[in-house]
């Protein structure tokens, strides 16, 4: 039987656990942030260069080609940005999930011998 003191002190682990968790997806979500809005403004200023080539194009042929080149390297950067942010993500959850996962092992051992 555990004695009062050693389940507080368990509480207590899983506290900091989840507050390290807490840190963990609190820092990887400003992570993402930052990538997403540098994504964006990396795409703002595509655009805007875009929108100025096509001030200046002499036929139409010449419209089409700029319009085609910015849409397969828009698809091409959204498909890359896309990849980057899911990475990210699972990076952060899998790093958030690890002091959890081993407040489990540790309750598993500690508390699995008794039962």
């Amino acid at each position: 039987m555990k004695t009062t003191e050693q389940f507080v002190s368990f509480g207590q682990g899983n506290v900091e656990a989840l507050v390290k968790s807490s840190q963990i997806v609190a820092t990887g979500l400003q992570d993402l942030s930052k990538l997403m809005a540098a994504s964006a403004q990396a795409s703002m200023d595509e655009a805007m260069s875009a929108f100025r080539a096509m001030t200046s194009v002499r036929s139409l042929k010449e419209a089409a080609d700029l319009q085609a080149n910015f849409a397969r390297t828009t698809v091409e950067k959204a498909m890359t940005q896309t990849n980057q942010v899911a990475e990210t993500s699972f990076k952060v959850a899998e790093q958030a999930f690890a002091p959890i996962s081993s407040r489990v092992s540790l309750a598993v051992q500690s508390f699995g011998k008794t039962a």
